[in-house]
């Protein structure tokens, strides 16, 4: 018997029983700190794994299956030319401007097909960190310095933590190029523009379903009121690329079409219909041609691996931090008497809490408007700002088993780090 092992599994143990025996259910606080974890879960499941995690985990699937290898090592491979490579991710991260959990499927779906560690991380920083719409809502609502050194620090911080991460990993990221067999299914010939294609309607649907209002009006606004028309769109373009080119049997998109077009005319709610067609896209897949089931097996893969940690991850962040406008275990007061002024401490303590607190897209600025409004200091506001939507406590959690502690680790204190500087700079210029 492997003693060792068994102190280990006795410590779980007694560690859970006590938590139990001594949880404190009827305090106020921690009651509401409960309540707090499964409304925001409840909210994260209803809003964002429909829109934005199930159509990534597919695009995910799909890089696995239909990307060949050689394509990933050319733009992304830790021997392609660093202004491709890093330009190609941080491109990549503006595009598709999704939230930090959102983005793990891609980043996870590039990194196994060979993609070096400094793009990969450039890549995962970059996807939620350069949101367009978010810098430019910074801008109007917190003030055009803020929105300014935003969209520069996000750029930067990119490109440099990725640079940073290839060069302190840069011998097992060598060793790891030079011995790992990254596997691929073959794409049976297909060319490179049906390929782009398929890949551009994914994520069209994906930019689409998740497009925010802009509360100013203008173009932004107008995009908005017609998102779901252009999503449907999307939907029908992404059918006959399924049926053309996967050889889809046609009498089942039609079935799964009709079934999604009368979920919306009867549901208000957008999650609906979305779901159907969800739903149904798996079930096509899963019952069809070796290729159709070889996108829907890694596309499985990915979800299994990364929803349940995103899930229990979304829970404790809930607990102890509450949703917009409530508290967690942790009360608001202690933050915002933390990050006032330009000191150390608050733009360290305003990175910290940032890198674990949960933001889903654009939800930053209304919690920074709040807390302007109470004090906070504009060196802490940026600091949030370049460490918070780019990590959260869910998303760690899942980086984690991608890449290993010790890379998580070391990518997560840069972000803290470097985002810390940032806001000491810049508040001392303004």
């Amino acid at each position: 018997m492997n003693w060792k092992k068994e102190w280990k599994y006795l410590a779980i143990m007694v560690f859970v029983f006590l938590g139990f025996y001594f949880m404190p259910i009827g305090a106020p606080r921690f009651d509401n700190a409960l309540k707090e974890a499964l409304e925001l879960t409840k909210w994260y499941a209803q809003k964002h794994v429909i829109f934005c995690l199930l159509p990534a985990f597919f695009i995910a699937g799909g890089i696995g299956v239909f990307v060949s290898q050689n394509s990933v090592m050319k733009y992304l491979g830790g021997q392609a030319k660093k202004v491709v490579s890093y330009g190609v991710a941080s491109i990549s991260g503006t595009v598709l401007a999704v939230c930090s959990c959102t983005v793990l499927p891609l980043f996870a779906g590039i990194y196994k097909m060979g993609a070096g560690l400094g793009p990969a991380t450039a890549f995962l920083y970059s996807g939620p960190a350069i949101n367009v719409l978010a810098i430019i809502l910074t801008a109007r609502i917190l003030g055009i310095e803020l929105g300014i050194a935003r969209a520069i620090g996000a750029v930067l911080f990119s490109i440099v933590i990725g640079l940073l991460m290839h060069l302190i990993f840069r011998k097992e990221e060598k060793k790891r190029q030079a011995t790992s067999v990254f596997q691929n299914a073959p794409s049976e010939g297909r060319s490179l523009w049906k390929t782009s294609l398929y890949f551009a309607v994914m994520v069209a649907i994906l930019v689409f379903a998740n497009f925010a209002p802009d509360p100013n009006g203008g173009l932004w606004q107008s995009i908005y009121s017609v998102k779901w028309q252009i999503v449907a769109g999307l939907n029908i373009l992404l059918g006959i690329i399924l049926w053309r080119w996967f050889k889809a049997s046609i009498w089942k998109l039609l079935v799964v079409g009709g079934l999604t077009a009368v979920t919306s005319f009867f549901s208000t709610a957008p999650e609906m219909p979305f779901a159907v067609g969800i739903i149904g896209l798996s079930i096509i897949l899963s019952t069809g041609h070796d290729e159709s089931k070889e996108w829907f097996s890694s596309t499985w893969g990915f979800t299994k691996q990364i929803l349940p940690l995103l899930l229990f991850g979304v829970l404790v962040a809930g607990a102890l931090l509450g949703r917009v406008g409530h508290e967690g275990l942790i009360p608001s007061e202690w933050i915002e008497s933390a990050v006032g002024g330009n000191s150390i401490r608050a733009n360290l303590f305003a990175s910290i809490a940032g890198a674990f607190m949960y933001f889903a897209t654009l939800t930053e600025i209304p919690i920074l408007q709040g807390l302007i409004g109470s004090g906070m200091g504009k060196g802490p506001a940026l600091a949030l700002l370049l460490a918070g939507p780019a990590l959260s406590l869910p998303n760690m959690l899942v980086i984690r088993t991608v890449m290993g502690t010790k890379k998580t680790v070391v990518f997560v204190s840069l972000v803290v780090v470097m985002a810390t500087l940032s806001g000491i700079a810049f508040g001392a210029l303004f």
